[in-house]
């Protein structure tokens, strides 16, 4: 009966090429929608991601993300170092400024000072923030943020601001103004986006102090590095006992980090209605698809009853044809969606492919694909046998 119900599967070939598209649409919505939110939320802890050699991060008790914090006191970097078991302790200094442009225009950035003798922090050309008063420039994922004048006449002008004179993205040499003090531009850097976007200055400790207005406290996280052989999860606890500090691994503050953005923000909230929205169309042009070839092939199934098919034999024909379908189908949905992703995925469009994204997506289409199974059986088990002499 199972090779039956392959051939009256794939018999009409227009049939099952619908159903399998249907189905494939099913999965790629699903795959694709859970890719892109995760693409988000991975941007969301991209201060954790782009240092790895931090195995534990320290911080003021509230904090839960890298975008809600509270700064600590200078001397909370040397109670950390004094902790049996860390290998080195970096701070890491962020805040938020208004920088004038050239031409008078003004971007909000975000700065991270960075340990003016080790550099721990900084982008792979972090060499160049060695030079006095320099930063390094990221668009942390925005567009046309950072632009400066494209000729000379138009920098810095005795008449007036240019606005609107031809512009140029920022390069070795330019120079900004922070709070009236001047900052010569580096080296830019292409570091992970920011969730949400903005851009980005890299500096050093002394000069990150230079530009933010004087504050009692400055360090806003330690990054730690346990040594050899010591297990960073107690390290962690370790810290938060001796310190009075949050101390927890990259792994949990990562976590931590989306969990928050899925409480506290509501861009995350929408794009959470996006994905539900999308697993809902695609489940049910999944349901319909199925349920019209079951009911379409009622005749092919009447016969067979006819003849002496037993209840249990349909039902194990559609739930055969059924699962073909969510194996070809949800197959084919992933792919696609894993190939389209790559394809465009970008600093504007992040995608990225987690293993439970296609888990999602085949597991959902299984779950409607069932269900659907089961609706469109009813009708064929109700069926009087005597209904093939009328058809």
């Amino acid at each position: 009966m199972f090779r039956v119900a392959i051939e009256m599967l794939m018999h009409d070939k227009t049939k099952y090429i619908g159903l399998f598209i249907g189905i494939g649409f099913t999965a790629f919505l699903v795959t694709f929608s859970m890719s892109f939110l995760a693409g988000f939320m991975s941007r969301g802890f991209a201060l954790v991601s782009e240092n790895p050699s931090a195995t534990i991060w320290v911080m003021d008790s509230a904090v839960s993300s890298p975008e809600a914090t509270a700064n600590m006191s200078d001397a909370s970097l040397g109670l950390v170092r004094g902790v049996k078991g860390v290998e080195y302790a970096t701070a890491l200094y962020i805040g938020d400024v208004t920088a004038r442009f050239a031409n008078g225009n003004f971007q909000k950035f975000q700065v991270i000072g960075v340990d003016d003798a080790t550099l721990s922090g900084a982008p792979k050309n972090g060499s160049s923030l060695r030079l006095p008063d320099s930063v390094i420039v990221d668009s942390g994922g925005t567009s046309n943020k950072l632009n400066t004048p494209l000729h000379k006449k138009d920098m810095w002008s005795y008449d007036g601001s240019h606005l609107n004179s031809p512009t140029r993205e920022l390069q070795y040499g330019d120079k900004l103004l922070v709070n009236d003090k001047r900052v010569i531009v580096a080296n830019t850097s292409h570091t992970i986006a920011r969730f949400p976007p903005r851009p980005l200055l890299y500096t050093t400790q002394a000069n990150f102090k230079r530009l933010i207005p004087a504050q009692k406290r400055y360090i806003t996280f330690i990054m730690v590095r346990s040594a050899k052989g010591v297990d960073p999860e107690k390290l962690s606890k370790d810290i938060s006992a001796q310190t009075r500090l949050k101390a927890i691994t990259s792994k949990r503050f990562k976590k931590e980090t989306v969990l928050w953005y899925m409480i506290n923000s509501e861009d995350v909230g929408d794009m959470v209605n996006m994905v539900v929205l999308a697993m809902l169309v695609g489940f049910g042009v999944t349901g319909v698809m199925l349920y019209m070839f079951t009911y379409e092939n009622i005749k092919q199934f009447a016969v067979l009853k006819a003849m002496g098919a037993s209840k249990k034999q349909l039902s194990d024909m559609v739930f055969t044809q059924a699962f073909i379908g969510v194996i070809v189908g949800s197959g084919i949905g992933i792919a696609v969606a894993a190939i389209i992703g790559q394809a465009i995925a970008s600093t504007d469009f992040p995608f990225r492919m987690m293993w439970f994204a296609p888990l999602f997506g085949f597991l959902g289409v299984l779950i409607v694909s069932i269900t659907a199974a089961f609706i469109s059986l009813r009708p064929i088990l109700r069926m009087d046998s005597a209904v093939v002499f009328k058809i």
